[in-house]
């Protein structure tokens, strides 16, 4: 037997591959540094934890609503009417497996072989594998360094077609951190309100860390003329410290949800039943915490930025907001490694930052825009110093 059509069109995440690599060097007794993995090093706070134990005892462990609990969706329109001043109801809410899963459940649910999607680069790695999986075409326009990594309305307007379908918009950004103004909203907006024919699938996974007296702003909330044809998307891995609970929501119009739910009453049925009540103390809680650990993020990713900066090489934008950054490298391109190796693209070169300075961040190549790396500082700032000093000397190192 052999794999299907469908499995060939996708590749294993690249992302995935080298926090899998790093655990097998640390296995191993190799002291190596892991910049590569998405995932806070915070722990999830102690009151939701509490109500998953309490949840236990209560003896909330059955089947639950194939696409989230009553408690939880309520909990999500409170979320969000209090942080993003938009209005629905628990027919437009579905919960799924974590984000990955609702990004699955909306594409596969409504492409067709034929059908475009706009896929901003750099963009996260799923996006495009998972538009190949259902059948359709990721439609890749890349936004660099010149325009902060963000799509322009010109970019945006050039790119669609009769056949485009969605446009993946994810602020802040998981590579480079990037997030749009509610200027830069409207602005893209103004291009969609043309092209009744494309929705919007919103990405705000990283809404709550952000810097710098930025405002965080979706994109449905400052254009309610795409209200009907946005899916606004979250979750509670980024800001909740909780990526193994394995919770993501999304909210949308009611055809949209009933069909993800159809297509997750036939592949994983519902969310754990454990950590939709996790999800619910999480929405429902005091957020104060949020506010102490985005000052630990700043300070981290100041210190990253200016470290890289100082770097042979490197030039390290600063972002706006996730736990990323996404410094190009094309300085490093074409020099020879220590050990006779000639560094061609970014892959060889955060090849070598492994091998020679034990430190693992993740090509760019794998998020559509080379030569670059992404690197996320979710880790202690000693860690992070000993890291960037690692990458200094190992460019350094090279000629």
């Amino acid at each position: 037997m052999k794999p299907s059509a469908a499995l060939d069109r996708i590749s294993p995440s690249p992302t995935l591959a080298i926090t899998t690599k790093v655990l097998e060097l640390k296995r191993a007794g190799v002291d190596v540094i892991g910049l590569g993995a998405g995932e806070p090093d915070f722990d999830t706070p102690d009151f939701v934890k509490e109500a998953a134990i309490q949840a236990i005892r209560d003896g909330k462990t059955k089947y639950t609503n194939v696409d989230g609990t009553q408690e939880l969706k309520e909990a999500i329109v409170a979320k969000f009417k209090r942080d993003n001043h938009l209005d629905y109801t628990r027919q437009q809410v579905s919960v799924n497996v974590g984000g990955k899963h609702t990004l699955f459940n909306a594409l596969v649910a409504t492409l067709n072989p034929g059908d475009e999607v706009i896929v901003p680069a750099p963009y996260w790695v799923s996006y495009p594998d998972v538009v190949q999986f259902a059948g359709a075409t990721p439609v890749i326009v890349a936004a660099g360094a010149a325009q902060g990594y963000k799509l322009t309305p010109e970019m945006l307007e050039a790119a669609i077609t009769p056949r485009t379908k969605w446009l993946i918009l994810n602020s802040p950004s998981n590579p480079t951190g990037a997030a749009y103004t509610v200027a830069e909203l409207k602005a893209l907006g103004a291009v969609l309100e043309r092209h009744p024919q494309v929705w919007i699938f919103a990405d705000d996974m990283y809404e709550h860390i952000v810097y710098d007296d930025f405002v965080f702003a979706t994109i449905a909330e400052v254009c309610p003329s795409l209200y009907e044809r946005t899916l606004t998307v979250n979750g509670c891995s980024k800001a909740y410290a909780m990526t193994g609970w394995r919770i993501g929501f999304a909210a949308g119009a009611p055809w949209l949800i009933k069909a993800m739910a159809k297509l997750q009453s036939q592949s994983t049925s519902n969310p754990c039943s454990i950590a939709q009540a996790a999800a619910t103390a999480a929405l429902n809680g005091d957020q104060s915490f949020l506010i102490e650990r985005n000052a630990a993020f700043k300070s981290r990713r100041d210190l990253v930025v200016s470290m890289l900066n100082q770097t042979d090489g490197i030039t390290c934008p600063r972002p706006e907001g996730a736990f990323y950054v996404y410094p190009e490298v094309s300085g490093v391109i074409g020099k020879t490694t220590p050990g006779g190796k000639r560094i061609e693209n970014d892959s060889d070169f955060v090849g070598y930052l492994l091998e020679d300075a034990r430190v693992a961040a993740v090509q760019g190549v794998a998020f559509g825009l080379s030569p670059a790396m992404r690197i996320s500082y979710a880790t202690g700032e000693d860690v992070l110093r000993e890291a960037c000093e690692r990458i200094q000397r190992a460019c350094a190192a090279l000629r």
